[in-house]
């Protein structure tokens, strides 16, 4: 028998039995179709954040907070130690709450310049306005966001804010667009917006602002970006009338590193910032975190689908087993004219390797259909906030990948039936009742 008639006879056989063979394809259907949908989970929540780490306009640019040590709740709170604490009045009006706790001082922007690697230090000051107007329309709490000197805004119009310029300029999230008043994107952009803001003693004063871009919502959240112009008019504004003994804390402060420095530079420059006492973070780094938690899920879904995947495979013996016994008689008389143990080994290893790319295939394209119509619902309604992210995507490799692990699972189960069938002795096999 030539090997095509073997894999002809190994694909008819298959069918013998539709309803034991049904039952083998559903049990690695549902297995198959699991691990295609935690890919396609993976590959749609990498894609989306490999394409926020690639908008970063400035890929040497480091956040570094103050590191705080943590105290076991079991033993109560830290025993207060003044050379570590500067507590003030303004620290805590700008909303750091204890000033005392994880706080830079003009010192620790210092230390931090002071650092070997770091090329220049901006402190981060939390501005706090009160709101936010656009013409005769309601007035609405603005959010600044602390992360605009670190990315390159995905823009849905407009253009990118001009640190080098004098005027006030202003980038508003698509989320902000109806409730000021403006009907899209494009009639927002080159319009002003006033911002109220209360001062040290209480008094409030109105801003002016350009609006000069709108961009779309990201992983690094919805506030609005401002300029350094207009962050400077802010930060004046909240501190007049504070009394210069005052000092000014700091939430945060960006610093920025030799351009092009390679991963063990950078993570030179981390480990020079923890022996002074501060923790730095890069943006791939917090985005980095979220995505060990999205594979840390994605990994207990594929737990289970291995677990579909086993259950499977002792069906594929069960099956194979029954087919070997039913068809012993035939195994004799193939036997009898010739067909050597390899050949009958091949008929049944095929028969089952069959059926895992019939439950494999099905499983995989049903998963395709239906992953592909929830993503597109899910783009549209619950993550129509993050433009671009497409929870689940298809990679044609990881697919193909699925199939032939599945497949080869198949053949490992059926490995037993399939050398039972090689070795019958041909003689007892056509006296088998």
């Amino acid at each position: 028998m030539k090997f095509r008639d073997v894999i002809g006879t190994a694909i008819a056989s298959t069918f013998r039995s539709k309803l034991r063979t049904t039952l083998t394809v559903i049990a690695i259907f549902i297995g198959a179709f699991t691990l295609t949908i935690t890919s396609a989970i993976g590959t749609g929540v990498s894609s989306y954040i490999n394409t926020q780490v690639a908008s970063i306009g400035n890929p040497n640019v480091m956040t570094v907070t103050k590191t705080v040590a943590v105290t076991s709740t079991n033993s109560g709170p830290s025993k207060y130690d003044p050379s570590t604490s500067s507590s003030n009045t303004q620290g805590a009006r700008q909303g750091f709450g204890n000033a005392s706790a994880g706080v830079l001082t003009a010192m620790d922007i210092s230390a931090i310049k002071a650092t070997s690697g770091v090329l220049s230090v901006a402190p981060s000051i939390r501005l706090t306005p009160d709101y936010i107007q656009y013409g005769g329309n309601g007035k609405y709490v603005l959010t600044l966001s602390a992360d605009a000197a670190l990315t390159k805004a995905d823009l849905a119009s407009g253009a990118q804010l001009n640190d080098s310029s004098t005027a006030n300029e202003i980038m508003l999230p698509t989320t902000y667009l109806t409730n000021l008043g403006f009907s899209s994107a494009k009639q927002a952009i080159g319009q002003t917006v006033a911002i109220g803001v209360t001062d040290y003693v209480g008094q409030q004063h109105v801003v002016n602002a350009t609006v000069t871009g709108i961009q779309n919502e990201t992983l690094f959240g919805a506030g609005a970006s401002a300029n350094t112009a207009l962050t400077d008019i802010l930060q004046q504004t909240e501190a007049t009338g504070r009394p210069a003994s005052v000092l000014t804390n700091y939430a945060s402060a960006t610093i920025t590193f030799k351009n092009g420095s390679t991963p063990a530079q950078v993570t030179q420059l981390k480990k020079a910032l923890t022996n002074e006492g501060y923790t730095g973070q890069t943006v791939a780094d917090r985005l980095g975190t979220f995505e060990t938690v999205i594979n840390g899920i994605v990994g207990v879904l594929d737990a289970f689908a291995v677990i579909a995947l086993i259950a499977a495979g002792f069906g594929i013996i069960n099956t194979l087993l029954m087919s070997v016994q039913e068809r012993t008689r035939e195994i004799g008389l193939m036997k009898a004219m010739g067909m050597g143990g390899g050949r009958i080994y091949a008929l049944f290893s095929l028969e089952v390797i069959f059926i895992g790319f019939l439950g494999s295939a099905i499983g995989a394209l049903v998963a395709i259909v239906l992953g592909s119509v929830a993503s597109r619902i899910l783009s549209r309604r619950l993550l129509a906030d993050l433009p671009g992210l497409h929870l689940l995507q298809f990679a044609p490799a990881s697919i193909a990948t699925i199939i032939l692990v599945v497949m080869g699972i198949a053949f490992l189960a059926g490995t037993l039936p399939a050398r039972r069938a090689s070795r019958q002795n041909p003689i007892d096999a056509l006296r088998y009742e």
